[in-house]
């Protein structure tokens, strides 16, 4: 690029120069012009020289132009790039057959712990009343398990006056609150008390400190955003889409997930430090939610409608800037995301040492988000499966 951030005649023919250029620029924050500038600029070269590529280059840029390699889910990126390695004439045999066993051998680690989430699911009794870093994935699964039942509970089960009953009880954290609560009320608060106080207990014998007023307030704020959108429904009640954004990110479980993961994974939490880190919550916890709920709106939108539910981000986006099309609001809902990550990016360079590892976790979550519910399938748990197998399933063949 020249002084003016164009492209010379030499570098606009350089295909594998601007598929670099581009790749790098979506590693850019809000404020680096520069690579805003090339990202533009590189998108438009790059779409206009597809139909002229090799086979092999023309999927490179086409695949690149979907999804940016920032943007993918590490461990599925990681399959798919071995398998464009394979199909590369200098590759180095010896160091593929090691990526393909690495790759399995992180696959045989995750059935493992999938086979102790199912054993912990099956004996806890939920699914027969309602429809190192490795202890971590496990602890988290257990909570995110407990949160998806709670989601049905607000969105299916509970009538209006016992979800008051229920958030209350859950606000209060006693158990003595559940006598007054329908039986799977009941049995669902039980099993998020007894969890919680495990996962207390793992991280007290970690760490050496109290984590259950951290833990706790995250499912007292989730049960109050639940109940928030209850009133909405209830109410027949509109909130503007900034409101509904911020209490989505709550009821999407980022909050809850993040603060559980920080006291699993970070390196120096005291509880010192904790207070002043968790008194709110850090911004990138927000970006990575937001993202979460954006993306999660954009693939279960028509899943929603069916279901009765009308309020989506999209919709309330195209109330407030009058946009009669909703394509047009799930390109302005897309930029919108792309811009949260220009954020997320800026936050990479903290000079916070011990938050690094937690903000590699949001991005990893901010990239889970689209693998989740960007496709073009009619329903999103169509891709959801395919992804399933390939992490946990199929190895790759030696």
């Amino acid at each position: 690029m020249d002084a003016n951030g164009e492209l010379n005649k030499s570098s606009s023919e350089d295909i594998q120069g601007l598929l670099s250029l581009y790749e790098a620029s979506y590693m850019g924050s809000t404020e680096e012009y520069i690579l805003s500038n090339a990202k533009e600029i590189t998108s438009i070269h790059l779409s206009r020289s597809v139909s002229q590529l090799s086979p092999k280059l023309h999927q490179k840029v086409v695949d690149a132009l979907r999804l940016p390699r920032h943007m993918r889910m590490q461990r599925l990126e990681a399959r798919r790039y071995i398998e464009e390695y394979a199909n590369e004439d200098d590759h180095n045999p010896t160091l593929l057959e090691f990526a393909k066993i690495d790759y399995n051998m992180v696959q045989s680690v995750l059935q493992r712990e999938l086979l102790e989430v199912t054993w912990w699911w099956e004996h806890l009794g939920l699914s027969s009343k309602l429809l190192s870093l490795s202890g971590s994935r496990i602890e988290l699964a257990k909570a995110i398990a407990i949160l998806l039942v709670i989601d049905d509970i607000y969105d299916t089960y509970g009538s209006y006056d016992d979800l008051v009953l229920f958030t209350e009880a859950i606000q209060r954290w006693d158990l003595n609150e559940m006598e007054q609560l329908p039986e799977y009320m009941r049995i669902c608060f039980e099993a998020l008390y007894n969890t919680n106080n495990d996962i207390c207990d793992k991280v007290m014998r970690e760490r050496g400190f109290s984590v259950q007023s951290y833990l706790r307030k995250t499912w007292i704020d989730l049960a109050k955003a639940y109940m928030e959108e209850t009133k909405w429904v209830k109410r027949d009640r509109i909130p503007t889409l900034k409101h509904y954004i911020e209490n989505g990110v709550t009821t999407s479980g980022t909050y809850m997930a993040l603060v559980h993961l920080f006291f699993m994974v970070s390196d120096g939490v005291t509880s010192e430090n904790s207070q002043h880190l968790l008194d709110r919550y850090p911004k990138f916890f927000t970006l990575a939610g937001t993202i979460l709920r954006l993306w999660d709106d954009l693939g279960t939108i028509k899943e929603e409608q069916e279901g009765g539910d009308m309020l989506s981000s999209i919709h309330l986006l195209m109330k407030e800037k009058n946009i009669a099309c909703e394509e047009e609001g799930r390109k302005e809902i897309l930029q919108m995301i792309y811009e949260l990550w220009n954020d997320l990016n800026a936050e990479l360079v903290t000079p916070d040492v011990m938050l690094f590892p937690m903000i590699n976790v949001a991005l990893n979550m901010s990239r889970a988000s689209q693998v989740v519910y960007q496709h073009n399938d009619d329903s999103y748990l169509t891709g959801v499966e395919n992804h399933v197998e390939y992490l946990f399933y199929k190895p790759i063949d030696i």
